[in-house]
């Protein structure tokens, strides 16, 4: 991935937050936006007085915040509530669409970032209503396919690409190391060592720091790190040898209980999408 220069990056900016202030401004209930952004950028903390619905149609992004991190691969989508500061790193160039949606009804209302599954009929939607943002010739077909959109988003199903971060201490430098090298047979033993803790209450220490289990987060973590590669294109036996684990069937069965597919089939169809 070429490195951005310094005028690319500063143009960035201002684009952000001239689209930022116009954003806010409008009184609009729904906005929609467009954007392609190449890889190596990182839009700064920022946060919306409405909720959005973040749609990656190609690419992978890391929305991140104080708490949590969220990786948003080519078809999914990520529920951002309102008032909540994120920045969001491009990890290849990509390709989003936004819904911000300020009425607080259904899905909209949720105070917990989500990733969702885009359907077809979702995705076909939220490029109508791109296509036809701002255009009044057919206001009552836009609100038609405007009211479709907003009630398949209440329905799109959840995918569990969210990976609990602490927001500091010696727990978040682990966190941080395992994500830039995943290993599936990491041992709660050896992390309780290096934080001078017995297994008993590293144990009970980590699930009321991230909410999940050790094991529950070590999966989600090397999901995590392989889902950049695998949408890159990297042949899936590679990913799987290069994450630690010892066979093909051993890392597409734990990719399986992730995300409900194999990965070739997941990718394949996310590549059609």
């Amino acid at each position: 991935m070429e490195k951005l220069s310094d005028a690319r990056r500063r143009a960035l900016d201002d684009d952000h937050i001239r689209n930022l202030f116009r954003m806010e401004q409008a009184n609009t209930d729904v906005l929609v936006h467009s954007s392609d952004i190449p890889g190596g950028y990182t839009v700064p903390p920022h946060r919306h007085r409405r909720t959005q619905f973040l749609c990656v149609f190609a690419g992978v992004v890391l929305v991140g915040t104080e708490r949590g991190r969220w990786m948003i691969p080519p078809g999914h989508a990520l529920l951002i509530p309102r008032g909540l500061e994120y920045s969001v790193e491009m990890i290849s160039d990509v390709s989003m669409r936004s819904v911000y949606i300020y009425s607080p009804e259904g899905r909209a209302a949720s105070q917990v970032p989500t990733v969702l599954e885009v359907t077809d009929l979702a995705r076909q939607l939220i490029a109508e209503t791109v296509r036809h943002d701002g255009l009044s010739e057919d206001r009552r077909r836009s609100d038609l396919v405007m009211a479709l959109l907003l009630d398949e988003i209440g329905r799109l199903p959840e995918r569990p690409l969210g990976l609990p971060f602490p927001a500091s201490g010696r727990l978040a430098g682990l966190c941080r190391d395992f994500v830039e090298q995943p290993s599936p047979v990491a041992k709660i033993d050896d992390w309780a060592r290096r934080l001078n803790m017995s297994r008993r209450t590293f144990t009970r220490f980590f699930r009321q720091e991230m909410g999940v289990s050790f094991v529950t987060w070590r999966q989600q973590a090397c999901l995590f790190a392989c889902l950049p590669r695998l949408a890159a294109g990297e042949p899936v036996t590679r990913v799987a040898l290069d994450a630690g684990y010892e066979s093909v069937p051993a890392f597409t069965t734990m990719f399986k209980r992730m995300l409900g597919t194999a990965p070739r089939a997941y990718l394949t169809s996310r590549t059609a999408a």
